[in-house]
């Protein structure tokens, strides 16, 4: 699960160093640096029609107002809400491939420590 985490983070990494020269920066007040996108509305070869950019923005919104909602926000809130997403599919790769994984695996170990095939 660890691997399976790590190889998540390090993709969103990638794709947050490919976006990195679409994100300008800004200072406010407090010293709180915040991360902008460009404005979607300017682009007219935009990748969503303004129906489903509307409806996205929608969902987002109800998103963080259900994270309001629910009281303080621990340390990685992504890294949770990754985590959650991804149980269920982890459970049913496991469910279907650990067994003949552990299978393969003791019957090389024990083909390593006995210098006999099986």
């Amino acid at each position: 699960m660890e691997e399976i985490l790590a190889s998540i983070k390090r993709v969103i990494a990638e794709e947050g160093e490919a976006a990195a020269p679409q994100l300008r920066s800004r200072k406010r007040p407090p010293q709180e640096e915040v991360l902008e996108l460009g404005d979607p509305d300017s682009d007219d070869s935009g990748l969503l029609s303004p129906d489903a950019a509307e409806a996205s923005r929608h969902r987002l919104a109800e998103l963080a107002a259900a994270r309001r909602e629910s009281g303080p926000v621990s340390d990685a809130p992504l890294e949770a809400l990754v985590r959650d997403m991804l149980k269920p599919l982890l459970k049913d790769w496991l469910d279907q491939r650990l067994p003949q994984m552990i299978e393969e695996m003791v019957a090389r170990e024990i083909e390593r420590i006995t210098s006999k095939p099986l």
